[in-house]
């Protein structure tokens, strides 16, 4: 991508705005079509004009992964704890505290109803595979939209077959094994025809990946009016999703899982594979190394801050680039941006007040990573707290002063504990403490010297003391706060941004861990796994296990590369969604989600007091019942060819 497109990328009205302002116009009638309405469907495919309408109806069931409240993997799992019933509620947060239940379920996706809730909180995907089926059937029809030229034509079929294929892969990474619905079932059609069955897994995968073929061969390489269509779905996006499709088949949870060995259709037939297939890990690297060549051809790179404004030294021009590859809208790292889902009450839910002119209201510090988040970041010296030969984290909550070397990360004369003291540069861009140092663009000192520094004891301004907006661990997320965040007397200013589905790291991340898997810890491994630990200000792994591990040989087995490999995606990853599902594909969700979620006691008045490690809450995951979302038992009553997920 030339360096014109991407100044045109910075300035261009996200696609997301677009999309709004053609639904609230024009598209709500579009919304409430009923597909059976043969009059209404003509209309719809008459114009060109109407037809994209349509199309963009197919675009606005994508879920909004950019809110904590619609996106299961921020507070489903263990990354973020949130204060309970206070000033919001969350479906998400029901999950992680093991209240999923098979009556009324949470993130209800397969007919997308949940009592008390209104249509923009649930996920309805079958009726977002349905609009694009009446799409694609209607519009590959050439006596339909005669004014859509032939081109333009091939490109909406690619996007909305991506559409389908995306949907179909969101329900099978909830449910497991989900009907393919090629087609929508007629009006006229029999009891029969319209109870349809569960597929096997590997066959669901194998068709989402071949309606995804299918799409990128229809698809632009890039958006060439960014004033218009940023967000709008191209050939990498479709191979990176081919690529994250591909890499859940590989994984654990669906190759060769022998704890659903009872699991079978009415038929008796299996629907997880009980033999697990090594070939499908070199299938997923194959499919990674694809949509990285073709990301990287689009123009896409790891995304470094370029500031020319201010004076910043080093270490914080490293934490800039961490915070802004997700921050920064379409920035060079963004391969998909999505459009249905802004950021605003995302930061306002995360931010923490950093003086007392901050009104909580607008800076609610609810998202609270556990202490075990914290401690999963590695040390100054790229490798885990508990591996590191120089340095000692035996006592965590041990108390420390900081130094004037240290001042672009903790202030300068600040006593914090231990665990917060010599880290790695993404645990001081990601998260935020009691005596962090927290630079934005309205800096008061219009540097990063004697900057903004977080005050989080009972008693100080970023203290947990409001009614409902406070935060449970004492620690905060800075990661998702774009540095342009302002506040004044008539409230805060968050500088929106669509929500970066995938990221050209996650696919670096995504090829290592399958050509480990495949191969071993070949050169490739290494190599795109330094790619990401370079901008992240980290010396290679081989280096830093070398010579900083109490186990150097660590990284050159598949076993210890795998283990390297995950911490450095859980790391790399971490607030975006995916340590989520991550933790499912693997089967690690078992170990992870069994542990207590602990922090300061945020009641404490002083150091003693508040570095004194309190438990939140004690989580529960039972294995294998939690790995799949239940089928919704009213969805089991009007279709007797579906079946239950295992334990529930």
């Amino acid at each position: 991508m030339s360096h014109s497109l991407n100044k045109n990328r910075k300035r261009a009205v996200s696609f997301s705005i677009f999309i709004l302002m053609i639904l609230m116009t024009s598209c709500s009638d579009y919304l409430d079509v009923v597909p059976d309405n043969v009059s209404t469907i003509d209309h719809a495919f008459t114009l060109r004009n109407e037809a994209e309408k349509y199309l963009f109806t197919c675009y606005s069931y994508l879920p909004k992964d950019g809110s904590a409240f619609f996106n299961a993997g921020m507070l489903g799992g263990d990354e973020n704890w949130f204060p309970y019933q206070k000033g919001y509620t969350s479906y998400a947060f029901e999950i992680a505290r093991g209240n999923q239940r098979i009556s009324n379920t949470y993130y209800n996706s397969w007919d997308g109803h949940y009592d008390g809730a209104g249509p923009s909180d649930n996920y309805p995907l079958f009726d977002g595979i349905r609009h694009c089926n009446t799409f694609i059937e209607n519009v590959s029809d050439k006596n339909n939209v005669q004014d859509l030229e032939d081109d333009e034509r091939e490109r909406w079929l690619g996007e909305a077959g991506f559409l389908k294929a995306y949907y179909h892969f969101f329900l099978l990474r909830m449910y497991g094994p989900i009907p393919d619905i090629e087609e929508n079932v007629p009006i006229d059609a029999s009891e029969e025809e319209v109870s349809v069955s569960r597929m096997p897994v590997d066959s669901c995968v194998n068709y989402i990946v071949r309606l995804l073929d299918s799409a990128a061969g229809k698809l632009p390489d890039i958006i060439s009016d960014p004033t218009t269509e940023m967000g709008r779905i191209t050939r990498p996006i479709a191979l990176a999703i081919k690529a994250k499709v591909v890499l859940y088949a590989a994984s654990p949870l669906f190759n060769g899982n022998t704890d659903y060995s009872d699991f079978v259709d009415k038929d008796g037939e299996p629907f997880f594979n009980q033999t697990e297939d090594q070939t499908k890990w070199q299938k997923a690297a194959d499919a990674a190394l694809e949509a990285i060549q073709a990301a990287e051809a689009a123009g896409c790179s790891l995304y470094e801050f370029d500031n020319r404004t201010f004076s910043l030294s080093d270490t914080t021009m490293t934490q800039m680039s961490i915070r802004q590859a997700v921050c920064e809208r379409w920035n060079s790292e963004i391969v998909w941006g999505n459009p249905n889902s802004g950021t605003s009450e995302l930061q306002k839910i995360a931010m923490v007040p950093l003086s007392e002119d901050y009104d909580q209201v607008y800076a609610q510090e609810s998202m609270s990573p556990p202490l075990k988040i914290a401690e999963m970041f590695y040390t100054k010296n790229g490798v885990p707290v508990s591996e590191d030969k120089t340095l000692d984290f035996s006592n965590k909550a041990k108390l420390r002063t900081a130094t004037a070397d240290e001042r672009f990360y903790i202030e300068e004369g600040f006593t914090t504990a231990r665990i917060n003291f010599d880290r790695e540069p993404r645990f001081y861009a990601d998260l935020a403490f009691d005596g962090a140092v927290w630079y934005k663009y309205d800096s008061p000192s219009n540097s990063d010297e004697g900057t903004y520094v977080v005050k989080a004891k009972y008693d100080d301004y970023a203290g947990s003391t409001h009614s409902f907006y406070f935060n449970e661990t004492g620690y905060f997320i800075k990661k998702l706060i774009d540095w342009n965040m302002t506040m004044s007397s008539s409230g805060a200013s968050y500088k929106d941004y669509p929500w970066p589905e995938i990221r050209l790291a996650d696919l670096y991340l995504m090829y290592a861990e399958a050509l480990n898997e495949a191969a071993g810890p070949v050169d490739d491994v290494l190599l795109y796994l330094d790619k990401v630990r370079e901008r992240a200000g980290l010396k290679g792994v081989a280096e830093s296990w070398t010579n900083y591990s109490n186990h150097p040989d660590k990284y050159q087995t598949k076993d210890g590369m795998r283990e390297i490999i995950h911490r450095e995606r859980l790391i790399e990853m971490a607030f975006e969604g995916n340590r989520f599902w991550d933790l499912r594909r693997w089967k690690e969700a078992s170990e992870y989600l069994n542990q207590p979620v602990t922090g300061w006691n945020i009641y404490g008045t002083d150091d003693d007091s508040y570095y004194q490690i309190r438990t939140v809450y004690q989580q529960e995951f039972v294995s294998p019942r939690d790995y799949l979302w239940p089928v919704e038992e009213n969805e089991l009553l009007r279709n007797p060819n579906l079946v239950q997920n295992p334990g529930w």
